[in-house]
């Protein structure tokens, strides 16, 4: 699948700037015409072979540069229920970057160099995202203590309370990465994304981006979102207990009940930075702008800069033997 500008030809990609579909040879918006020709193993635009890994489910032409929807992977049980078109374009990303990592001075010179900017690109990354219904039992005793002193005694007062609580908490689109080469701990740092923007799935938005299947069922990954609703109901239930010197819990009962879970395509940018044969990966939230990475030293910047400091330094301590001498 293919979209292709109704007024020159060329391919038409999805703008995050302008939030419509954005034709790059000859400004046209919203001039796209969906080209689909079945199952693709050559492009669409110039017939040469593409190269598509397992699970990628956009690819671009290494020849004519054109985005590529593979039919098959967008269809059936691989279509996408929603998804959060990029808010931000790729300009804008490389101005977070260097706005974010320019007063770290010993980042190498080649950082986000045009010749490195080549390694960054706009991925779908493929979601579960889980709908529950929970309900928490919990039951405890707590304590409450006073000292006070009277005269030459201190006193020593110890209140006991029975602890009861049933709480009902309904979870809405508990996101859970779905795909293997992302690192899950990464994608979670990613959150929150703004879920009210999420649309439903339409090709379009993936056309200028490179996207995934889910590598992994929705049944398989659902004790990562289980784990994730556990976490937010304790600190739910703990925001409801203070006061106490002291709480001993005696009886937890979670129960939680599935409502629901949609395949979901979320926006990450990537930039891949290779520095002294070491790989260093940056992401990007595609909607709000998140960074996650951290740069390399350049030992070559660092040396400099302590040459740097240590003329200064000399400098300053012959002008100072200089007044000395001539008091």
């Amino acid at each position: 699948m293919l979209f292709r500008c109704k007024n020159c030809g060329g391919n038409t990609v999805f703008s995050p700037s302008v939030g419509k579909m954005y034709c790059p040879h000859c400004d046209g918006i919203d001039s796209e015409e969906k080209e689909d020709k079945g199952t693709q193993t050559e492009c669409v635009n110039c017939g040469a072979p593409l190269t598509i890994g397992e699970y990628n489910s956009t690819c671009q032409c290494e020849y004519c540069g054109s985005y590529i929807i593979l039919n098959e992977r967008v269809d059936g049980k691989y279509r996408p229920d929603l998804v959060l078109p990029f808010k931000i374009d790729k300009k804008s990303v490389v101005d977070m970057l260097r706005a974010e990592f320019k007063k770290r001075i010993f980042t190498p010179e080649s950082f986000l160099s045009e010749a490195t900017l080549k390694d960054m690109k706009g991925i779908y990354v493929p979601f579960w995202m889980y709908d529950y219904a929970a309900r928490y039992e919990y039951e405890g005793k707590g304590t409450k203590v006073r000292v006070w002193t009277t005269g030459d005694t201190e006193y020593t007062e110890t209140s006991y309370y029975r602890i009861e609580r049933d709480m009902n908490v309904d979870f809405d689109k508990i996101p859970v990465d779905a795909s293997i080469a992302m690192q899950n701990d990464v994608m979670d740092l990613m959150e929150p994304y703004d879920y009210q923007q999420l649309e439903g799935f339409a090709e379009k938005y993936m056309s200028g981006f490179f996207g995934e299947i889910y590598n992994e069922d929705s049944d398989t990954l659902e004790d990562r979102a289980r784990t994730k609703a556990n976490k937010d109901m304790e600190d739910l239930l703990q925001g409801t207990i203070s006061g106490y010197t002291t709480v001993v819990p005696e009886n937890k009962n979670v129960t939680m009940n599935k409502k629901g879970v949609h395949y979901t395509l979320l926006p990450v940018w990537h930039y891949l930075y290779k520095y002294k044969d070491k790989d260093y990966d940056f992401y990007v939230n595609g909607q709000t702008g998140k960074i996650i990475g951290s740069t390399p030293v350049s030992k070559a910047k660092v040396l400099s800069y302590g040459a740097t400091v240590f003329v200064f330094a000399w400098m300053a301590l012959s002008f100072i033997i200089g007044i000395l001498e001539v008091i």
